[in-house]
């Protein structure tokens, strides 16, 4: 019997050039796969396990726009990516630096569909406040956002994205995002919480879980399905009135949830997941900021475990909406903490360039 030969392995170089040829079909988008899906991708197209990584760490942490960039993969690997994937990600359309050193961006996505986002740096510190939804359906009458109507909802990377970009751009590690800019997140529940994850995972930002906030307007069903989560995000609810008719007039988008079920699902809340949640409330002059407003206010939060940010109107064009006075913003600081109740006074960052809550309208002036 002939002795049999064993072949000779070829080198990783030309393993690569002798790979699986493209696939046909719709390209891939790499940014929003997660590891696991990603380690499967590059096996389905003939490549190593390893690759996977070394990917990730270039979509990831270096938010590369291009596959020449990432250099430690060959060129005959690079070529077969561009063939196969895309790297997604964010094209930036306009940037405005305030005073104060923030910056506000409109990013595009490959669709068309634009949103805004902000970078808040302090120091060695970091915060960044990124889009769910391009657009809003909620319809709150002291945000700028819905203005311009419902586009859809971001995926997951698209959210990530933005936090990306403004990470690199400012050349520093993002140390904490809250997801208050455009959009209701609740009504992006899934793409949002992913989001967040891989904000927190090491493969991704990572971010504190502690150091990644949510805000809703008050979707009851999905703060009670946020209370369940394994994670310690941090939930702030934009309460802005106790009142239920001033609420349903400010916050048409959540009539359906009655102050009664949202003051429940925020004492199960607590009592879950023993956090602290921060109510979010807007002093606009003339609207929710009598006496009355503050009664309703007390009876709302007395006893319960929560933090107040009182939040002077940012005002924007089109609303003729005011701020409170000083006198009343202090007023109501001074009657919450006596009933026991942390309560700050949020001075928004960014107003000369509509940066502020409420102001982020999908365009740059």
């Amino acid at each position: 019997m002939p002795e049999k030969t064993q072949p000779t392995s070829p080198s990783r170089e030309n393993a690569e050039q002798n790979a699986t040829p493209a696939r046909r079909g719709p390209k891939a988008d790499l940014t929003a796969m997660d590891h696991d899906q990603l380690v499967a991708f590059m096996e389905s197209i003939g490549q190593p396990s390893f690759r996977a990584k070394q990917v990730e760490d270039w979509v990831r942490h270096k938010n590369v726009r291009s596959f020449d960039e990432m250099t430690n993969l060959s060129k005959a690997l690079r070529a077969q990516l561009a063939d196969v994937a895309t790297l997604g990600g964010v094209t930036e359309v306009a940037r405005q630096e305030s005073l104060d050193g923030s910056r506000k961006y409109l990013l595009a996505f490959d669709d068309g569909v634009s949103v805004e986002c902000v970078g808040m740096p302090n120091g060695d510190r970091l915060a960044v406040c990124v889009s769910t939804q391009a657009g809003c359906r909620m319809g709150c009458r002291f945000c700028a956002t819905g203005e311009a109507g419902f586009t859809r909802n971001l995926t997951a990377d698209e959210i990530y994205a933005q936090a990306a970009h403004v990470g690199q751009d400012f050349g520093q590690r993002v140390t904490s995002v809250v997801l208050m800019g455009q959009g209701e997140p609740f009504n992006n529940y899934d793409e949002t919480l992913a989001a967040m994850r891989l904000m927190n995972s090491e493969d991704g930002l990572g971010i504190g879980a502690r150091h990644i906030t949510v805000s809703t307007c008050g979707v009851v069903p999905q703060i009670r399905r946020f209370a369940s989560e394994p994670e310690q995000f941090g939930l702030a609810l934009s309460l802005h009135s106790a009142v239920p008719e001033t609420r349903n007039l400010l916050m048409p988008g959540v009539r359906k949830h009655s102050l009664k079920r949202l003051h429940d699902v925020m004492k199960d809340y607590t009592e879950k997941t023993h956090r602290r949640p921060t109510y979010e409330y807007a002093m606009i002059a003339g609207v929710n900021d009598d006496e009355p407003h503050l009664d309703a206010l007390v009876d709302f939060c007395r006893g319960t475990l929560c933090h107040v940010n009182l939040i002077p109107f940012n005002e924007h064009s089109g609303s003729k909406l005011k701020p409170s006075s000083e006198e009343r913003i202090d007023r109501f600081v001074k009657v919450l903490e006596g009933v026991g109740v942390e309560t700050t006074v949020r001075r928004s960052r960014g107003t000369d360039i509509d940066a502020a809550c409420g102001q982020l309208k999908q365009r740059l002036r």
